[in-house]
């Protein structure tokens, strides 16, 4: 974009509102920071809550990196490129992941982001837009979820009619433990390569980031105060562990971000802080037949259309 300086201070801008909207909803805990520096160049802003009264741990991070680009990151990305000598890169992004403390309570994740590579002359070689939004229950409540889907689609059809399906076929495809054959939750949207197109500009594509952002906090706050009072015992704190376990599984195998992170020299400390604080794997788990946790597994699968 011609004037990029505007998609950093969003980032930081909703990081800040945020924050303040779990710190309330919270009503004990409040977050740290931690400002770091790459040594590639950039850094970011980690901020983390944890042991709260609702929140048992989560991050809402922004980082703003660039620096050479190796072709690694090049072949990871899949770019068109790959000769290209010195090539440089930016990305800048928010990226959330909140663990409840109450097993009725989900798991949200949210990521928004912006990545151009530039040629040793700097001239750009491409640039777009990604992110994407989804939810985790530990169980999973039909009025919830259709809460959750209907205002992601309301959010993307104010800028394209064709963006919500499209966008939540991806995040089925996306948020899927292919080694399990199990969706990890119960999708969102997820889009990537938003690109200056016959449809769209670049400045488009931001107004709908910024939109998806803004989001967050009104959709997650409802869910929070629908769920945290609701009653709990040993079963369903297990149940969550194990389900925390996929969680993990998805994360440190698949998540496009945790490894462009780590492959780009970035704080292992902020690209981690995804994960929970406790999770368990039991061997060969299988919840009895016709129980809470078998109805919430036969629901983690892709194609459900939550909206009408």
């Amino acid at each position: 974009m011609k004037n990029r300086k505007h998609i950093p201070e969003f980032f930081k801008f909703l990081q800040d509102e945020i924050c303040e909207g779990l710190e309330k909803l919270d009503g004990t805990s409040q977050f740290t920071e931690d400002q770091w520096k790459r040594d590639g160049g950039g850094g970011g802003r980690t901020r983390v809550i944890e042991e709260g009264a609702v929140f048992e741990k989560g991050g809402v991070n922004f980082s703003e990196v660039f620096g050479d680009a190796p072709s690694q990151i090049i072949h990871t990305l899949e770019l068109d490129g790959g000769e290209i000598e010195n090539a440089q890169f930016y990305a800048a992004g928010l990226s959330i992941v909140i663990h409840p403390k109450s097993p009725m309570v989900p798991i949200i994740h949210m990521n928004i982001r912006y990545f151009e590579l530039t040629d040793s002359d700097g001239q750009q070689i491409s640039e777009w837009f990604g992110g994407g939004i989804d939810l985790t229950p530990h169980y999973v409540v039909d009025k919830d979820a259709r809460f959750f889907h209907e205002n992601l689609k309301s959010a993307c059809d104010r800028f394209d009619a064709n963006y919500y399906d499209k966008f939540k076929l991806w995040a089925d495809e996306y948020f899927f433990n292919t080694h399990r054959q199990e969706s990890r939750g119960i999708g969102g949207i997820f889009f990537d390569r938003m690109v200056n197109d016959n449809s769209h500009t670049m400045e488009q594509h931001f107004e709908f980031v910024q939109a998806v952002g803004k989001s967050f906090l009104p959709i997650y706050g409802e869910l929070v105060l629908r769920n945290k009072d609701l009653p709990f015992g040993k079963r369903e704190e297990e149940w969550q562990a194990f389900r925390r376990g996929r969680y993990v599984e998805f994360n440190l195998i698949y998540d496009r971000g945790t490894k462009f992170g780590l492959q780009t020299g970035g704080r292992t400390e902020s690209i981690l802080m995804s994960l929970p604080k406790t999770a368990s794997w039991k061997y060969k788990f299988k919840p009895d037949k016709g129980s809470k946790e078998d109805l919430a597994l036969k629901k983690l699968v892709k194609g459900i259309a939550w909206v009408e």
